[in-house]
């Protein structure tokens, strides 16, 4: 892995503040996440200028910096080292960011802080299982046999696979009951031993509970004439969540009431036998038929409006993503793999992540500037692979149409999907590789979702983002050709006029405007950024030099100085583009972003008027950065020479990367 750039670190650090603002920072598998003292000094377009960022965004009371897998570790190392910050762990930013929030996105977070930590047992789980499933489902790859029974040397090799994946299931009370203690403040030894006793082998397993409750040989305890279901909780999540709940508060309680001396002796023995009898006498037969009669409804509405729940849930799971609700969703996955088997949900989660990925590739083949095109390239392989963060907030939400395009691919796979009943007999791998979790027998539907998925979400945003860019062209074109006729036009008339005013027998020959009468001339930067080749601005009538030469700027703030001694020829009606001649009458389009003449002046503020003179160095106008990219146009600025100017203008780039303003970036030669 390539070693990161230190400069872009410290950018980091500034944009979000600086390290005063951070009150704490820590990372998950995508992402930093602070806590800040006060977000509304992040500086988001410097965010967007980081090759390092793919997005951001603030969610849950944290402001969150999408990195990406893998690198994300090196950033918030260097991080640390530069802001001589102590590593904050995700429990303390949480509970600093927690603050902020109304009891329900609290209640929400809850859920997610429980289940993310066991994310990678639940994939390793999922992955293994899948690949178990290839080597035992029938019909794969011979007609109604299994690869073990055709070559059976390989079914001892399933066999410990098997046992391996499915340990993380069979167990799962035991993490759900260390992560849900250890988050409700309790001791996450005590949540794993509670774990183990809700699903301890002198139990009947809740997987065989139905039957045996069928046959009347479910075992009990009689407890002075109460009986009390001797069953385990295997596969459930409501049991053991609560037990962890009311097992972390009695610790609590008796640890601010037992002395030090005797605290080993007493604290966890008893929290943990008042937890036990609590959860086997009342929590457990409740929450019990609770998880199910919430699994058995969930079943019931997909059964009798399958059509329209997987539309639902298929097309909005993306939405979710963006609020967080999504992780409170492996809480139903768990439920109806341990009630019912298999879930119909996880499918469909799977189809979202590459329809997100689908959408962020099509954006590849519409951008111009090669670090969009790096990042649409780089976040649809991390959606296929089932993390989409970085295409959804990076790419996609960015522009709208490739998220919206996204959502109803995956919304009509998942009319298929739920029409079908395509069940997933695992979770914890989604994408392309979410195929794994689909019972076998289930492939080819799923398959043809996929296909729905890749399809419609790619096709639909490279046909709507080029329709899009071809009306950017004319729009532009149609301005920024007004601009110059109606100069010219003016020019002529006041030539004319003047003429005709101090002598009737002067000739009305067309008059010559913008004549030079020097060699060549320089042209400082109107704004501060990067300077890229015209042929970046993803509009072909500056890429294709149409109006003339010249070359753009990819601005790092929202002002625009005079770049020579002159005049304000024109300052257009949408605030967006301004023309400057020199004190010679050589005039400068200064074009700020693509399409920004569809905001109307929003976001715009001009400190000039068309015939003021102005100085090298003058503020002509402000923009918001942050508003343009919002509505989803490039800011990237080009500086034109237009065409049609007398003395044929030759125009040499002078600069090339980071400029600063009054930076030397174009020479003017004339014949």
């Amino acid at each position: 892995m390539s070693k990161i750039d230190q400069n872009q670190v410290e950018r980091i650090i500034q944009a979000v503040g600086g390290k005063q603002n951070i009150e704490a920072a820590t990372h998950c598998v995508t992402r930093l996440r602070f806590a800040l003292a006060d977000e509304s000094k992040v500086d988001a377009a410097a965010l967007e200028e980081n090759d390092l960022v793919k997005g951001h965004f603030s969610s849950q009371g944290q402001f969150q910096v999408v990195i990406g897998p893998g690198l994300v570790d090196q950033v918030y190392d260097e991080m640390m080292k530069l802001t001589g910050g102590a590593e904050a762990s995700k429990d303390d930013v949480k509970a600093i960011a927690s603050k902020k929030q109304n009891p329900l996105q609290r209640a929400i977070k809850m859920l997610a802080d429980i289940f993310i930590p066991i994310l990678p047992a639940i994939v390793m789980a999922g992955l293994l299982l899948g690949v178990n499933n290839i080597l035992t489902g029938p019909g794969i790859f011979y007609e109604g046999q299994s690869l073990i029974e055709v070559y059976p040397q390989w079914a001892d090799v399933a066999s410990i696979i098997n046992l391996i994946a499915s340990t993380a299931f069979a167990f799962l009370p035991v993490l759900i009951g260390w992560s849900a203690v250890r988050q409700f403040g309790g001791s996450p030894l005590l949540g794993i031993v509670l774990g183990l006793i809700l699903v301890n082998p002198d139990l009947l397993s809740a997987y065989q509970y139905a039957d045996a409750s069928l046959a009347g040989t479910v075992p009990v305890w009689n407890l002075f004439g109460f009986e009390v279901e001797k069953i385990g909780y295997q596969g459930q999540v409501l049991p053991v969540l609560v037990s962890a709940y009311i097992l972390a508060k009695i610790e609590g309680f008796l640890n601010k009431r037992v002395h030090d001396s005797i605290k080993l002796l007493v604290v966890a023995p008893v929290a943990l036998l008042v937890t036990g009898f609590l959860a086997f006498t009342v929590v457990g037969p409740i929450t019990f038929a609770l998880g199910n009669l919430l699994t058995n409804g969930l079943i019931s509405i997909f059964s009798s409006f399958s059509a329209l729940g997987g539309l639902i849930y298929g097309g909005l799971y993306s939405l979710l993503v963006i609020t967080g609700m999504h992780h409170t969703f492996l809480a139903v996955d768990i439920q109806l793999i341990g009630s019912q088997g298999g879930t119909f949900l996880w499918p469909m989660l799977a189809l979202s992540n590459i329809a997100q990925g689908a959408a962020a590739l099509a954006m590849m083949f519409i951008h111009k500037e090669q670090k969009a095109k790096g990042l649409a390239v780089t976040s649809s392989i991390s959606a296929f692979l089932g993390v989409t963060e970085p295409a959804i907030f990076g790419v996609n939400v960015r522009y709208r149409y490739p998220f919206i395009f996204g959502m109803i691919g995956s919304g009509i796979a998942g009319i298929l999907l739920a029409v079908n009943n395509v069940l997933a007999s695992s979770i914890g791998v989604g994408g392309i590789p979410g195929f794994l979790s689909i019972f076998p027998n289930q492939w080819g539907i799923f398959f043809i979702g996929m296909a729905i998925v890749l399809i419609i979400p790619f096709t639909g945003t490279l046909l709507f983002g080029k329709m899009r860019m071809s009306r950017q062209h004319v729009t532009s074109m149609k301005a920024s050709s007004d601009v110059i006729v109606k100069n010219e036009q003016a020019a002529t008339k006041e030539a004319n006029e003047v003429s005709a005013a101090g002598d009737v027998n002067v000739k009305q020959d067309p008059v010559v405007i913008n004549e030079p009468k020097r060699s060549e001339m320089t042209i400082a930067a109107p704004l501060s950024g990067t300077v890229v080749s015209l042929s970046e601005v993803p509009d072909p009538a500056f890429a294709q030099k149409q109006m003339g030469e010249g070359l753009a700027i990819i601005p790092s703030e929202g002002k625009v100085y005079a770049p020579f001694d002159g005049k304000v020829e024109h300052v257009i009606k949408s605030k967006h583009a301004i023309i400057i001649s020199d004190t010679e009458g050589l005039q400068v389009l200064i074009h700020v972003g693509v399409n920004t003449v569809s905001l109307k002046g929003e976001g715009f503020t001009t400190h000039v008027e068309s015939g003021m003179s102005v100085n090298k160095g003058q503020l002509l106008l402000e923009f918001d950065k942050e508003a343009i990219e919002q509505a989803g146009l490039p800011v990237i600025t080009p500086i034109i020479i237009p065409d049609g100017q007398d003395g044929t203008p030759r125009v040499t780039e002078l600069a090339n990367g980071t400029v600063r303003v009054s930076t030397p970036i174009l020479k003017v030669s004339f014949d």
